[in-house]
């Protein structure tokens, strides 16, 4: 997400549009685009609060490349000059030396079109950004990475299944990922209520693929999943009120609230997860939509922790695999923006 247009925006007088990645180099195997995979020469920097970058978090917790690809996590309030260190010691990334997200691009290229966005690879010898292509870092890192993949690690693109799991993605991108955002900052009746009507829409489909079925496709978790959940867990929230996406909650749908807690609570997604940083970007920094910068005091966080009874529905989560190990030192989400542990 950058300031003002939360992952690649552009906001025209009549229509939402999300602009295509500028920086779209990848990080290959064979290094055909000049960066090879690399394991500590690359940091990914991203914030909490944004699900794009979110979804790039849960990818390395999955696949394990936490010690292959470091991670820097921004302050979810921006200034003027964008995505900021300002949790780290003298406000500066302790790897790349910089105050900036905005210095990795300058570094790459001066003047370049747009706004500075997360997730962002930067290259940590030369300080240059590499890629801010969020639909494509984290399918990179699950084909172009397998050389240090942890044992165990999921297959999340397996190569049997990518031409369903691309078709269910689509509509899931077009009508939910980008739907909540297309909804929030609509300028005219119309487009609002086109928008909000496409997302619930999607929202019924996709309750219909849940309802005998553990994960959107087949019995294991993909990147169609991760790309769902990062939408679902922000929807109650800040989406609903935020953004006036309010038919229904997520809450109020027993089968995607049992889906997005089952994936909540799944190791590698809700560890990613910071409800506080979630809430305080959005209803700080869109002042467009929120000129009083207030953040609401719900929703009441208690129940993720809860049965889903998901577990019915049988699926292996990881396949042949197995579950990520404990959060790195240091990555942890602070209690401030996690649920309360249930008593007992």
């Amino acid at each position: 997400m950058s300031p003002s247009d939360d992952g690649n925006a552009a906001y025209g007088k009549k229509r939402f549009k999300r602009s295509r990645s500028h920086f779209a180099d990848r990080i290959t195997a064979d290094g055909r685009d000049g960066w090879p995979v690399e394991a500590g020469r690359y940091r990914l920097v991203v914030s909490r609060a944004c699900p794009w970058a979110n979804r790039t978090m849960i990818s390395r917790r999955l696949l394990g490349l936490e010690d292959a690809v470091s991670l820097a996590i921004t302050d979810p309030i921006q200034d003027d000059r964008s995505w900021r260190f300002t949790l780290d010691p003298d406000d500066r990334d302790p790897v790349l030396g910089i105050k900036y997200l905005s210095e990795a691009y300058d570094a790459r290229e001066t003047g370049y079109p747009g706004g500075v966005s997360v997730p962002a690879v930067v290259d940590v010898p030369s300080g240059k950004l590499v890629t801010n292509d969020f639909q494509q870092i984290t399918l990179d890192f699950a084909t172009e990475w397998t050389a240090l993949h942890r044992e165990g690690a999921p297959d999340l693109y397996p190569e049997a299944r990518r031409d369903e799991i691309d078709t269910v993605m689509e509509g899931i991108y077009r009508d939910v990922n980008n739907g909540v955002y297309r909804s929030g900052f609509a300028t005219g009746q119309e487009e609002y209520e086109t928008a909000v009507r496409g997302l619930f829409r999607r929202l019924d489909e996709v309750t219909e693929r849940l309802v005998g079925q553990r994960y959107l496709v087949g019995d294991t978790l993909t990147e169609a999943d991760i790309r769902l959940f990062t939408t679902l867990v922000r929807f109650d929230p800040v989406y609903h009120g935020h953004f006036k996406c309010n038919l229904w909650k997520i809450t109020e749908n027993p089968v995607l609230w049992g889906y997005v807690r089952d994936l909540y609570q799944t190791p590698g997604f809700g560890d990613t997860v910071d409800f506080d940083h979630i809430k305080r970007h959005y209803y700080q920094v869109h002042t467009g939509v929120n000129p009083s910068g207030i953040v609401p005091v719900g929703p009441d966080l208690s129940q993720w922790l809860t049965p889903h009874g998901r577990e019915a529905l049988g699926g292996r989560p990881f396949g042949d695999g197995t579950p990520p190990g404990p959060v790195p030192r240091g990555e942890e989400v602070p209690a401030t923006g996690r649920p309360p542990v249930p008593a007992g």
